[in-house]
């Protein structure tokens, strides 16, 4: 994992409210090894707060605010779990904004956990098989989904699990989809 995402840009999505740390630092590490220029994007500037389950982590600066950027500015889109973080975004309109743009433009997304709910939110799981943490699973299925309880699911560029036990899976199979760049029927559920 060197330069398989060089020159591409990802952008991961988390609330200034907070986020579960290790689903955003071991993504950001795996897709940052492989080349690409990260950058966090939130609902406010200043820094967001890392959980480590319930108990404060530590804080990362936010290097964009979600209502100055585009879909069209990155190339790959990450969300992050936790509870607070995709409860807090699908209230935010240019968030779900900015994630649904990702799938009109055929984009790879990855996400984590709770970060589905934003995917809800966002109107893009209809007709798509995803897995996340057990509890979203009658949204998802409201949403139009099948829910899946499966370590990882790829469905055309949208990569989902669990929660942190399966981040080594996520990490290899979000710089994979990243790699291999648009996927045309990521649009289909846009």
């Amino acid at each position: 994992m060197a330069n398989e995402l060089q020159g591409r840009r990802v952008a991961f999505l988390v609330a200034h409210e907070g986020v579960e740390q290790v689903e955003l630092t071991q993504p950001w590490e795996a897709v940052k090894n492989a080349g690409a220029t990260v950058e966090l994007v939130s609902n406010r500037s200043g820094e967001i707060q890392g959980f480590n389950h319930l108990d404060k982590g530590d804080t990362f600066p936010v290097d964009k605010v979600v209502s100055d950027v585009s879909s069209s500015d990155y190339d790959a889109l990450v969300l992050p779990g936790g509870v607070a973080n995709p409860d807090v975004l699908r209230t935010v309109p240019e968030a779900v904004q900015f994630v649904h743009g990702f799938f009109e433009q055929q984009k790879p997304v990855g996400a984590i956990c709770h970060a589905p709910w934003t995917l809800v939110e966002a109107d893009v799981l209809r007709g798509r098989t995803v897995t996340s943490y057990p509890s979203l699973q009658t949204d998802i299925k409201n949403a139009g989904a099948t829910w899946v309880d499966e370590e990882i699911v790829t469905d055309k560029g949208l990569v989902t699990s669990r929660n942190p036990n399966d981040l080594p899976a996520f990490c290899d199979k979000i710089v994979e989809e990243f790699e291999e760049g648009k996927h045309p029927e990521q649009a289909r559920s846009a």
